[in-house]
Parts: structure tokens; sequence; C-alpha cells
């Protein structure tokens, strides 16, 4: 079962849910665009059972603060803090999509904090065709404004992020969803040439693998963390 708790980083104040040993290995779970830590559910017990795991709902998501301020440097500044706060020293990260872009730059800024870098369909910081963005219809439970922020930097990343990938020396697995995924793959091998001590694993679901096979996605994860 899980546990939710927050922590306030700077001026935003940050939910989390928690799972397993609280004497465990730490690992950070980062959630996608639209996302939030509720979307680990799964893969938060089963990495439990090996690790104390932390699902953090990353600035304007879920029960995390709505500051209308977004960037991916911001959100790499909150998980930075957040592990100051939580005393956690050395961790394992796994990011999702827009977590996973967080969990790389984490990487490049603080190389001594990442013990293992996982990144699960997370776009390269490559330059893309921009699409068009168009509100949901309905509720929802994160802030509209972080789409277009965060989308526009996919779309034209700083240049900085792709120079400093061979910075990161935090043994990296890459995830890919296969030929069904909503990210275009084409440019991933690339991004793993570009990482010293990296590796990609296909689990051919779609964009959202943990969460369509929580199972499999969580034993490629032990694998990493545990060769």
């Amino acid at each position: 079962m899980d546990d939710h708790s927050v922590v306030d980083v700077g001026d935003v104040r940050l939910a989390y849910r928690t799972w397993g040993d609280p004497f465990g290995a730490p690992v950070v779970l980062l959630h996608g665009l639209g996302g939030s830590s509720a979307t680990w559910e799964e893969t938060g017990q089963a990495l439990g059972e090996e690790w104390r795991v932390h699902a953090i709902d990353l600035r304007g998501h879920g029960e995390s603060d709505w500051p209308d301020e977004y960037s991916f440097e911001l959100m790499r500044d909150d998980v930075f803090g957040f592990l100051n706060e939580l005393d956690l020293d050395r961790v394992g990260i796994v990011g999702h999509s827009m977590g996973g872009v967080v969990a790389y730059l984490l990487a490049q800024e603080h190389p001594e904090r990442v013990e293992r870098l996982v990144l699960e369909e997370t776009p390269p910081p490559f330059p893309r065709e921009p699409a068009e963005l168009v509100p949901p219809d309905g509720p929802i439970d994160y802030d509209w404004n972080v789409v277009p922020a965060i989308k526009q930097q996919v779309w034209a990343p700083d240049p900085e992020w792709a120079e400093r990938l061979g910075e990161i020396v935090a043994p990296t697995l890459l995830v890919t969803g296969g030929p069904d995924s909503s990210m275009p793959q084409d440019q991933i091998p690339d991004m793993v040439a570009r990482i010293p001590d990296s590796r990609m694993a296909t689990i051919p679901v779609g964009h959202n693998v943990h969460a369509l096979e929580p199972g499999q996605f969580s034993a490629v994860v032990t694998e990493f963390f545990t060769s």
C-alpha cells in the first residue's frame, strides 16, 4: 500500500507517494505530461519489493502546487530540492516522457546524485515540428498552462541538452514503446549513441509502457538496476 505525503521545495509544495522498505535504497519515479504519481501505482508496488520508491507529482500536476510557471529546468530543480529535503543522496531515477527529460537534465546537472537512470519513451533533445494543442473537454487534474510551456521546449529544445548527453555518467536504460508509440522513435538511437553507458530495450505496447505492461516494465527496470 502506498503512503501519501507532501514536502515544501522552495516556493512549491510537492505531493508524492511512497512504497517499499523505508530503509531500502531510493528510487524516484517521474510521470509524463498530464499524468501524476498515480500512474505509477502498479510499478511502484512492484519496485517497492526491492527498493524505497518515491513517485512525485511534478509542479502543475496532481496534488502538487500549480504555480503557473513551468519549464523542464524548474521541474529539474524541484526534483533536486526534493532529494535534498528527503536526504536522498544517490538515487535510481525512472522518468516517463516529460519526466524522462527532467530525469536526464538532473543527471547532467547533478551527476553525483543519480546512481542509475531509466528513460521511458523520453523525447530526444532534437527539434521537431510543432503540433496544434487542443485543451481536453471536461475537468483535468493538471494545469493546462503546463502543456504549451513544456511542448514548446520539446519542439525546440535547448541545444545544450543534446550537447550534454555525453556528460551523463550514470548507467542509462532507454525503454521504448515500439512502432505503436505516439512518440517518434527514429531519433532515439542517436540519443543512445550520445549517452556513454547506455542501452535500449523495447516493449512494443505504445507510449505508456509502464501503465500498459507494468509487470514487464518493472521486470526490465529491476534487471537493469541489479545488473
